[in-house]
Order: C-alpha cells, then structure tokens, then sequence
C-alpha cells in the first residue's frame, strides 16, 4: 500500500508538471487555437480543462502526502527516531588508553631551592 501511494503521488507530480508547462500564462497555449470555438460538439475551450486538470491533482498530491503520513510503515512500531539518533552521536565506548600527562619541570630534592639564572647581565 505504502509503495502504491509513492508511485501514484509521483505519477500525479509529472502529469502535474505537464499541464504547467503545456499552460501559456498570457492565455495562449493549447487554449489560443480554440479561441474562437468556446462549446464546439460538446467540447469545452481547452483552458477549462487544463484548470480542472491542475486543481484535481494538485488536490490528489495533498490526499496522496497526507495517507502516505497516515500509512508510513515506520511510525507503527514505536521506536524514537530521535532518540536511535542520539545513541548514534553519543559514544558508546570510554577511551581505553589513559591520557598522557603534560611534560613539567623536572622535580626537586625537598631541602634545595631551584637554581635560579642570573638575567640582569
């Protein structure tokens, strides 16, 4: 069902883009060469159609998304997107090896006083 509205909901955005394109926004088009003939055998002028036309599928796009968000296989089993999200960004594992410590002066004998350089020279 849910791969039989993905299917219908794109065939109905390419006829969609079609009767766009086949339209003339001046009223020229397909519409101008039955201009003169609005009801010719029962036949209304081609820019009526194409209006309709452009109305029930842009329609039938808005009920195709809003079923396939009724139907998404996914929704139902309730399972957190958000939260399978964040235990992927999350570490799962602490880092194994310790830290090395930062090199410092080396250390003194507890009685003796660091030798200090005379810079005043």
């Amino acid at each position: 069902m849910y791969t039989l509205l993905i299917v219908l909901t794109i065939l109905a955005c390419v006829l969609l883009v079609f009767i766009v394109l086949i339209q003339n926004p001046k009223g020229g088009g397909l519409a101008s060469g039955f201009a003169g003939s609005n009801n010719l055998m029962g036949v209304q002028r081609t820019g009526d159609i194409l209006e309709k036309g452009t109305w029930v599928l842009v329609i039938a796009i808005m009920v195709f998304s809003l079923l396939l968000n009724i139907t998404n296989p996914g929704a139902g089993t309730g399972s957190n997107p958000g939260l399978e999200l964040q235990k992927q960004i999350t570490p799962t594992a602490t880092p194994t090896a310790p830290l090395q410590k930062p090199a410092t002066t080396p250390a003194t004998p507890q009685g003796q006083k660091p030798a200090s350089v005379d810079t005043t020279k």
